[in-house]
């Protein structure tokens, strides 16, 4: 009972305010209802290799969208919270460049209902890594915070350091598709000492944004040639044309 007071007192002294403008919502770590409603979460039929949306109604198939139709993916399954646009981005690059920490939770809890068609038994939640200069610079890896509470919120384990950037790359920002995966071909691999945690393991790679695709497939790749079993992927916002 002393505890409830407690949390009553701090609620009264602060109470909880929405993630992305600031206004007085009922819970922690969530939304108001106009901010809710410029937030693109996807639903319905998606693509499912990406998460992209797709026109038409949910069948028991696989659905595929123009670029993964177009574009081979090493990855078996992918799924996606967000379409990026609006207040989707805003929250991605408050979380990416604004320190902004309080993103998280409220990301997975979207991350998890889009993941649900990737749980198995024994998943293993990876992040995609950063370069260690990159890392030195940013303090922190956006994709592994959410990895780690999204792998706390569906009960499956996770390692933060399975993949390591064997060498820098350029910002892919502005490059062209075919640029961006001839950038990033043999910079990412398997940390040595960790391959004995994906062996035979479906491993579900997390990563902020898919864009093109080409880093969860250097990733993927790695990870498949690393032993894993499986390789299926997991972004809090997809980028789609025309959005």
């Amino acid at each position: 009972m002393a505890f409830e007071a407690i949390q009553t007192a701090l609620r009264v002294v602060y109470p909880p305010r929405c993630t992305l403008c600031g206004g007085l919502v009922e819970s922690e770590f969530g939304l108001c209802g106009p901010c809710w409603r410029y937030t693109p979460v996807l639903a319905g039929l998606v693509c499912d290799l990406c998460g992209c949306p797709l026109p038409g109604e949910e069948t028991d198939g696989e659905a595929r969208c123009d670029d993964c139709l177009r574009v081979a993916r090493p990855w078996q399954k992918g799924r996606a919270a967000l379409i990026y646009k609006d207040n989707a981005r805003r929250l991605v690059l408050a979380l990416k460049h604004g320190d902004r920490h309080d993103v998280v939770p409220l990301a997975a809890t979207w991350m998890k209902r889009a993941a649900a068609p990737l749980l198995v038994p024994e998943c293993l939640f990876v992040p995609v890594p950063l370069h260690w200069t990159r890392l030195l610079k940013r303090r922190f890896n956006q994709s592994a915070l959410l990895a780690q509470a999204v792998a706390k919120e569906v009960g499956a384990a996770w390692c933060p350091d399975v993949l390591e950037r064997v060498r820098r790359t350029p910002s892919l920002d502005g490059m062209g598709m075919e640029a961006r995966f001839a950038t990033l071909d043999a910079a990412i691999g398997v940390r040595q000492g960790r391959r004995v945690r994906i062996l035979g393991r479906v491993v579900i790679l997390v990563d902020d944004v898919m864009t093109s695709g080409a880093t969860l497939a250097a990733c993927a790749g790695a990870l498949l040639a690393g032993g894993a079993a499986e390789v299926r992927t997991l972004t809090l916002a997809r980028v789609v044309k025309d959005a």
